[in-house]
């Protein structure tokens, strides 16, 4: 049974290689990605199982996104393959030095927007499973995505499964007539736990920082948290910029009125930044499980999954559990294992 169960959409990734742009590409390498089923992967890399539950159109595409993360142990049971709809697609330059990377969307009328809710076998799926996880784009895709979403949670809380999610507010993304603003609140108060800058935290939710606080991150988790109660922990990486090829990463997590923070790593060069955060969330889940009594530990394996992430092309962190420890040990050197 799965340690995990998420929920989410599954598009197929077209990149030009060595750091070409679209215009000049000759080819275009295939991968699959999505924030939700990126972090269900991940952790089934550190050893939790993890199921995933999406739609897919019934034809070649569709049965090749969902064995690529089969291939990765994440059981697909769950999906629902569909005779309307197509897959959605992802366009990713990887960027370098100062040339940032950049995505175009080609997702318009996917199998997943146009799902059926009641395809999804809600008590069944989440059977024995003790969390489950989405993602603010699953209910900003179509109506239908979030009303499916609203009864996975619901079902969820039946249960006393954990529940997680990543706000990850897409402005561009919510085209179906409800606001974020609207659909999001009632489906946050469904969390135990939730990935939220302080940037998402003011566009969706009108929080901003007290003034004259001394931490804007423990501000804003704090108030957070007074409005949606249920919501035990908040988290987040920050980011320094320095280059398309070069950042720094914390980790952060706001629990019990404390306020924690990672080292910082410093990752140059970047092979893909892609599923970073799907790996920090994993990360946070599986320290969550290992290190239930110790927040700060957690968080340090969360931030070092999400570092090793850049250093792996493709969406999914393929990174073991002892991995990620030797990196919190200490060990950064990149030294030859042999």
């Amino acid at each position: 049974m799965p340690h995990l169960v998420t929920f989410g959409e599954i598009m197929m990734r077209l990149a030009p290689p060595n750091h070409e742009r679209l215009a000049q590409a000759p080819a275009l390498a295939v991968t699959y990605g999505g924030g939700e089923a990126n972090v269900g992967a991940a952790l089934a890399q550190l050893g939790l199982p993890a199921a995933h539950a999406g739609c897919f159109p019934d034809n070649p595409l569709g049965r090749a996104a969902a064995g690529h993360f089969r291939r990765y142990g994440v059981d697909m049971r769950p999906c629902v393959f569909s005779e309307t709809g197509r897959l959605g697609l992802y366009f990713l330059e990887v960027g370098a030095s100062l040339r940032p990377s950049r995505i175009v969307y080609d997702r318009a009328e996917s199998a997943f927007a146009r799902l059926d809710p009641a395809a999804f076998d809600w008590p069944t799926i989440l059977d024995g499973a003790r969390w489950l996880h989405w993602t603010g784009i699953t209910p900003a895709i179509s109506a239908a995505a979030a009303r499916a979403c609203a009864a996975a949670i619901a079902e969820a809380r039946r249960r006393g499964l954990t529940v997680s999610a990543d706000v990850n507010y897409r402005r561009n993304l919510w085209q179906y007539g409800q606001k974020a603003q609207d659909v999001m609140p009632p489906l946050v108060a469904g969390c135990d736990l939730v990935v939220c800058t302080e940037g998402d935290a003011e566009d969706l939710f009108g929080i901003r920082p007290a003034a004259g606080a001394p931490n804007g991150f423990a501000s804003v988790a704090g108030q957070l948290i007074a409005r949606f109660p249920q919501i035990k922990q908040v988290i987040a990486t920050r980011r320094d910029t320095q280059s398309a090829s070069h950042e720094r990463i914390c980790g952060l997590l706001f629990q019990d009125g404390q306020y924690y923070e990672t080292v910082p790593y410093d990752i140059a060069p970047v092979v893909d930044r892609i599923g970073g955060g799907d790996a920090f969330l994993a990360g946070f889940i599986y320290g969550a499980t290992a290190y239930a009594d110790d927040p700060a530990r957690a968080l340090a394996f969360a931030t070092a999954a999400a570092a090793l992430k850049h250093t792996i092309p493709g969406d999914v962190n393929l990174v073991t559990a002892a991995e990620v420890e030797h990196l919190v040990a200490g060990n950064t050197t990149g030294r030859l294992l042999r």
